[in-house]
């Protein structure tokens, strides 16, 4: 339980900062920011549900990602797992994204939808 409390304070930190850099106007340094710290919210996000499915005496078959976002989906931790799916891919593509085009579509994708499955998990998770 103490790494689940750990890894939820960093959560809702780091939910905070990516916050802060959406609010900022949208220009090539501060999307290049809000990737960055999207990279690092939803690592946070991932590991927070997978050591709180732990908790529960849950275990995902590998652990991975995608394995623990499923698991999570069929125990309500999350309400739209297609979403957090596509949150997944979009953080993947990032080591590898070196199109301003599709930096931009990412950057609209954390600002208008994946935000707020975030701050949902935020509010799910802050009072476990």
């Amino acid at each position: 339980m103490k790494r689940f409390e750990e890894r939820k304070t960093d959560l809702i930190n780091a939910t905070n900062r990516l916050k802060e850099a959406l609010e900022k106007e949208a220009d090539d340094i501060t999307i290049d920011g809000v990737l960055h710290r999207y990279e690092f919210t939803f690592e946070l996000a991932w590991k927070t549900l997978k050591d709180y499915l732990e908790y529960l005496g849950i275990s995902s078959n590998t652990g991975s990602p995608r394995e623990v976002l499923k698991e999570s989906y069929a125990h309500n931790l999350i309400e739209n797992g297609e979403v957090w799916i596509n949150m997944m891919l979009a953080r993947n593509s990032l080591s590898h994204l070196y199109d301003e085009e599709e930096s931009r579509k990412i950057y609209e994708d954390i600002k208008n939808k994946y935000i707020f499955e975030i701050e949902k998990l935020v509010k799910f998770i802050e009072y476990k």
